[in-house]
């Protein structure tokens, strides 16, 4: 009887004293605890430092630096950028259809969406952007162009441009319409003799699955269609609930698309199918590579899983993580990844542990991959994205093929080429004339291409000169030298026909627009090629997806 009383004792005091000395792992108290520090150090700095600090700007760093201890997609999200969210979610903004990026310190127009105000005024890709209604355009107040150029339908913008080869600057009056996002680049029967019909998917805005629907529709009435290539390489990725629409379009009614979990296992939610597919038993390749993200591995994950159809190209990204935004004040809001997604055999595809070896993490970890199976019982694999079905080699660049695209050369000798032939059309480009020109050019730039093996000698070099070494080596480092530079005269001519494909698909984007692009690219693109050769082999499609018939 005294040990029973004194077990209630025990339980009644640590009740007792838990009111009054708070445990370390009471998640509150600490929490309430790190804010009163911070607090204090935000207050004594804002209000001491040797030089005046702006409280706004070192509260808002405050946050960044904090955010920056976890995964690249848990961010701050101001006011602008607020903008930029709202447009995703709701398919459509105010706008003149124009991208911009940075390129040697000027605001450069690199995309142009067709049929919109810009395009059709007249501003083409490669134009410079000097100034927005009279006022100068610089790095440092980019911002403003993006406030400028979006804004209410019919309203009119500005914009001030420097086009190579003209001297004097162009003035453009530029309309605003309501621009609607086309998740959609391009579709149509490729080859277009045949019955296969071609969606290239480029985003996952809120349309995107009703844009595949209406693409579908539109063909079967030209023509039967008997085979799909859906094509989602260098698509990012977008809205959860777009890519359940978008495989709702495939996969059979009731099929589960994805599962999404959160910090508590008991958070758990599954997303199924809920209509009748449109093209439920139609051949169907979904070609991807590393660009392929998120969403765009939701919908590889669950056509793969179901055996639906073959995933061709490159390993995907490898983005298992969901995002949920949340208001905070001042039209600003923080977007934060509170789950992760499942694929209908129970993968997660994330790549990356962002939890290892971050002391951030009460429970850091590792992601291992792990063995799954789809429905007819292909092994398939955790932690490192969705690997195709078919993998091709497309992918891989050559080392100086990288060192133009990073460079932007293949985009600025395109600007440079067609400015000085505005007038020109698909049947005079001459592949031969093109790259000879090209390498000319590249001359003229003074264009710098170091392979990683003259950096590695350039490197041990460097090692040997801090320390003694074996007589005669230098005369050997110099022979290897001699062969490097051999080898870096011949790269161009040995990547010619890569090469001629970029270039030609930059003037292609300026004389026929970004879907004639699209459509011409793909008589050369070998993974499309591939998934076409699959899809037209019955034989080889059904060995592919374990189909015995």
């Amino acid at each position: 009887m005294k040990k029973i009383k004194l077990a209630f004792l025990l339980v009644g005091s640590t009740i007792l004293f838990s009111g009054f000395f708070p445990s370390d792992t009471d998640i509150y108290f600490r929490i309430s605890k790190s804010i009163e520090t911070f607090g204090k150090v935000y207050k004594e700095i804002t209000l001491n430092y040797v030089d005046k600090i702006n409280p706004e700007e070192f509260a808002l760093a405050g946050v960044k630096g904090m955010l920056s201890q976890l995964d690249p997609y848990t961010n701050y999200i101001d006011s602008q950028n607020q903008r930029d969210l709202d447009i995703i979610t709701s398919g459509k903004y105010g706008g003149i259809g124009l991208t911009v990026s940075f390129t040697d310190e000027n605001v450069t127009v690199v995309n142009l969406a067709d049929g919109y105000s810009a395009q059709k005024t007249g501003i083409r890709l490669g134009d410079v952007i000097k100034k927005v209604n009279d006022v100068e355009l610089t790095k440092n107040n980019s911002d403003y162009l993006s406030i400028i150029q979006k804004g209410d339908p019919g309203t009119y913008v500005s914009l001030t441009i420097k086009r190579e080869g003209v001297d004097s600057l162009l003035h453009f009056n530029v309309v605003r319409q309501e621009i609607e996002i086309s998740n959609l680049d391009y579709y149509g029967f490729m080859p277009e003799n045949s019955g296969n019909a071609y969606l290239k998917l480029s985003g996952f805005a809120r349309p995107a699955g009703n844009e595949v629907k209406k693409a579908l529709e539109e063909l079967s009435g030209k023509r039967k269609i008997e085979s799909i290539v859906l094509d989602l390489r260098g698509n990012p990725g977008g809205l959860l609930e777009a890519a359940v629409n978008v495989c709702e379009k495939f996969l059979k009614k009731g099929s589960k698309v994805v599962s999404v979990i959160g910090r508590d296992s008991l958070q758990k939610k599954d997303y199924y199918s809920t209509e009748e597919p449109l093209a439920g038993n139609v051949p169907l390749a979904v070609l991807v590579d590393n660009g392929s993200a998120s969403a765009s591995e939701i919908v590889a994950g669950a056509i793969q899983d179901h055996d639906r159809g073959v995933i061709v190209g490159e390993p995907t990204f490898g983005k298992g993580l969901v995002q949920t935004v949340v208001p905070l004040t001042d039209n600003s809001s923080l977007k934060m990844t509170t789950a992760r997604y499942y694929t209908p055999s129970g993968r997660c595809i994330q790549k990356i542990s962002y939890s290892e070896n971050n002391k951030v993490f009460e429970l850091q970890g590792i992601n291992k991959i792990n063995a799954f199976y789809t429905d007819r019982k292909r092994e398939v694999y955790s932690a490192g994205g969705i690997k195709p079905d078919s993998v091709t080699g497309e992918g891989n660049l050559s080392q100086i093929e990288m060192k133009l695209l990073t460079d932007g050369m293949f985009f600025k000798f395109a600007t440079h080429y067609f400015n000085a032939n505005p007038a020109m059309q698909l049947k005079d480009i001459n592949d031969e004339a093109l790259f000879n020109s090209f390498a000319g050019w590249l001359k003229e730039k003074k264009f710098q291409f170091i392979p990683r093996a003259e950096m590695a000698l350039e490197q041990l070099k460097k090692t040997m000169l801090e320390g003694s070494y074996p007589k005669g080596i230098e005369t050997e480092l110099n022979h290897i030298q001699a062969e490097i530079d051999k080898t870096k005269q011949n790269e161009l001519a040995k990547n010619k026909h890569d090469i001629v494909m970029e270039l030609r698909d930059e003037l292609v984007d300026r004389i026929l627009g970004s879907r004639g692009m699209i459509k011409e690219s793909l008589k050369e693109d070998k993974t499309f090629k591939t998934a076409y050769s699959i899809l037209t082999n019955k034989k080889l499609y059904n060995k592919l997806l374990n189909i015995n018939e």
